[in-house]
């Protein structure tokens, strides 16, 4: 994807939270313009062509105005003729456990054509609908290891055969890149509720053995220039 086309889908894709407010559109440019998980969303083969997505700790829905962007510029014939369909939602559920980025979640798809619900709870006990596609995006690592395990047993339980989880974690086994990415979740947490969190990570070899032991095989995907520590990991049943 060229650099001229991220940008106007950049644009596109944040101009959904302009009715949520100033914090909430330049929270979404910044984030979509400078975090290389969202091109990695379109790489081929990640997500489906179209499924029903669930969303845990899906703050203020990123990953869906991102997607709902990018079907709207493939209908309008505006999509890079050397990039292959984007992926579309067929439905999408958000649980977000701060009401205020669900508050600006459901501003910004008040208007929205595709069936988008976003609601507040805590992942560890919310329901998990059927769904194609389990997102949990750099959120494990805020519950602690028996509640990490437990989570991802449900979601494997609950996902059919051809469903898939898509996860980024943490490698704690990477040295300063995860201190300093570590500071940084502390720092955002502290800004959005007063509070310092206390962070349950573990080394990449760990994330991996633990989700093939609870039943799903494994791949990992490169994040260019994500910096930090972060490794996106795409599980499917085993």
């Amino acid at each position: 994807m060229n650099a001229t086309f991220h940008k106007r889908l950049v644009t596109e894709a944040s101009a959904s939270y302009r009715p949520a407010g100033p914090w909430a559109w330049h929270f979404a440019r910044g984030k979509l313009g400078g975090d290389p998980l969202f091109t990695a969303l379109l790489t081929p083969g990640l997500l489906p062509a179209r499924g029903r997505y669930l969303d845990l700790g899906c703050g203020q829905g990123l990953l869906a105005a991102w997607l709902l962007a990018a079907a709207r510029l493939h209908d309008q014939g505006q999509w890079p003729a050397d990039l292959l369909p984007p992926p579309r939602l067929a439905d999408y559920q958000g649980v977000e456990l701060l009401a205020a980025a669900v508050r600006r979640a459901r501003t910004a798809f008040t208007d929205s054509p595709a069936p988008i619900r976003v609601n507040t709870g805590d992942m560890c006990t919310a329901p998990l609908p059927a769904a194609d596609v389990v997102s949990l995006i750099d959120v494990l690592h805020y519950i602690p290891a028996d509640r990490q395990e437990a989570l991802l047993r449900r979601i494997r339980d609950s996902l059919g055969s051809d469903g898939r989880l898509l996860l980024r974690v943490g490698d704690a086994a990477a040295g300063l890149p995860y201190r300093l990415s570590r500071l940084t979740d502390s720092l955002v947490v502290l800004a959005h509720c007063g509070r310092f969190p206390q962070l349950h990570g573990r080394p990449l070899d760990a994330w991996l053995t633990l989700l093939q032991n609870i039943g799903f095989r494994t791949e990992t995907r490169p994040m260019g220039s994500a910096g930090f520590a972060n490794t996106l990991i795409l599980a499917q049943a085993a």
